[in-house]
């Protein structure tokens, strides 16, 4: 699916702007935009953002022709096969990957709800900025690892996703709160299989993200709360995820407990929440690729 763009002229009015930049970004289809984007306007100044703006929806991303792009991708490799040097490429590819669309789709969701509070977008742009980040560290040691990016397929689940994602509650209960969330139980994990592959580094560029991940979830919790007008609560979370995904997509094994809650999840949630099965496991002892 191509990307849309804006129409009736937008593009001329959004010039110079942050959400010129968001545009561009995602519609490109240079893998130098994609990996390294030049830096966006100043974000703190507000004359570089534009207002009464229609929202703008992109159906998808840019994708460079080089870059495969496949509908299933295949499962995670077990935690003994990290002693490889080449599957923990293709394991630093993956999240790399997994970086540059939630990257991408935070500029997605700064086009799209123009009518959000400032702050709001602001702080979209500076998650975003820090999802560019980590895909960089993780491009860093890929390449240590003897990969570069585009070397494997990549899918864009998380796009097929959000399009489903109608109001910034959604948008926040789907990416902040449950893709987001997720990841504080995979990077913990990974962390601990590199580690115990004796990728001392690749171990802890994840401990780094999972930093990172617990504030941009915290973030997803203030705004949910926001645009609720109530107390985050599991039930009602649940009701704004896009059809048909089920909590248990957004939770690994074990739960990250004290991530989550240093993220601010209440105590109520985060027992429902271990209450629901995942929707992957992580791979036996055992069965891992070589």
């Amino acid at each position: 699916m191509d990307p849309v763009k804006p129409m009736g002229g937008q593009e001329h009015l959004l010039a110079g702007s942050v959400q010129a930049w968001c545009l561009a970004f995602v519609t490109s289809t240079e893998s130098k935009d994609k990996l390294r984007p030049t830096p966006p306007p100043d974000p703190e100044r507000p004359e570089h953002w534009l207002e009464d703006l229609e929202p703008i929806r992109l159906a998808a991303p840019g994708r460079p022709a080089e870059w495969t792009l496949v509908q299933r991708s295949p499962k995670t490799p077990g935690r003994g096969a990290m002693v490889h040097a080449h599957q923990r490429a293709h394991l630093m590819h993956t999240l790399a990957h997994h970086e540059l669309q939630a990257a991408e789709l935070f500029a997605w969701a700064i086009l799209a709800f123009p009518e959000t509070p400032w702050t709001f977008r602001r702080g979209l742009l500076r998650l975003m900025l820090e999802e560019l980040g980590h895909m960089a560290l993780y491009c860093g040691h890929m390449q240590s690892l003897g990969t570069a990016f585009g070397d494997h397929p990549v899918r864009d689940w998380f796009w097929s996703r959000a399009q489903q994602c109608r109001t910034p509650l959604e948008f926040v209960s789907f990416l902040g709160l449950g893709l987001e969330g997720a990841n504080l139980e995979h990077t913990q994990r990974f962390a601990e299989w590199l580690e115990a592959a004796g990728d001392s580094a690749g171990a802890k560029l994840l401990v780094r993200v999972e930093r990172d991940e617990v504030a941009h979830v915290d973030f997803a919790r203030r705004w949910y709360e926001t645009f609720a007008g109530r107390p985050l609560e599991f039930a009602d979370w649940r009701t704004h995820l896009p059809g048909p995904l089920s909590p248990g997509v957004f939770r690994g094994l074990p739960l990250n407990r004290a991530a989550r809650r240093a993220a601010g999840l209440p105590e109520t949630f985060l027992h429902e929440l271990e209450q629901v099965a995942p929707a992957h496991r992580p791979r036996p002892q055992g069965h891992e690729a070589q």
